[in-house]
């Protein structure tokens, strides 16, 4: 069972725009949503390559299956995490699979549980966004973030994860006067073990401003 220490939850409302999800602010402002704000400001060239290679159609298709997958993880994480006893009722025996080696790492490693799905945003940045998970891990509140991958990832390609997580941490200091310092990507691996990515928020701070401010 994790113990839980939740923050006051702000509401707020998303919406799509051209195909841009927007979040709208209890004051009616609309702030772009953190992924959007990077797919718009990072390099997308190998992602647009890998389009091009296998074909559009195979790429929605691939995209399709992945989204779905990432989607049925996360409702388990946080399932889970709620401490819900039938947290794994309506999963498949694939997406069990999946997600166990997952369950092992939260049980060693999380608990002190802030926010699960915390509507979080600034005015600094301009951005808004829901974080998985705000939490201990290995002792230390950290923003926690699922990732799904049918490879291995090399630390290289992810600093995209390590910017919209350190952005997650600023909100969550603006919104609520608490300093986070690390961050951990957990990602599950298509018949592999899952990887653990564990940094300092203060060494992305400055890609954060290049891209947001």
């Amino acid at each position: 069972m994790f113990n839980h220490y939740f923050v006051p939850e702000i509401s707020l409302q998303d919406e799509m725009r051209d195909g841009k999800r927007y979040y709208i602010l209890p004051d009616g402002r609309a702030f772009k949503s953190v992924t959007t704000i990077l797919s718009e400001k990072t390099d997308k060239s190998s992602l647009e390559k890998w389009r091009k290679r296998v074909g559009e159609e195979e790429a929605n298709r691939i995209s399709a299956i992945a989204t779905r997958r990432g989607s049925i993880i996360h409702g388990l994480c946080e399932n889970y995490l709620h401490n819900k006893p039938d947290y794994m009722s309506s999963a498949s025996p694939d997406d069990i699979d999946s997600f166990l080696p997952l369950r092992n790492i939260l049980r060693e490693h999380v608990d002190d549980i802030y926010g699960i799905e915390l509507p979080l945003y600034s005015t600094v940045l301009e951005a808004a966004g829901r974080t998985d998970l705000i939490a201990k891990f290995d002792g230390e509140l950290s923003i926690i973030d699922f990732k799904t991958s049918k490879k291995p990832k090399q630390d290289k390609w992810i600093e995209n994860y390590y910017i919209q997580t350190t952005a997650y941490s600023l909100m969550f200091e603006e919104l609520y006067n608490i300093k986070i310092k690390k961050l951990a990507i957990l990602i599950t691996v298509d018949h592999d073990v899952p990887q653990i990515f564990v940094k300092n928020t203060k060494d992305y701070y400055n890609r954060v401003r290049d891209i947001f401010c």
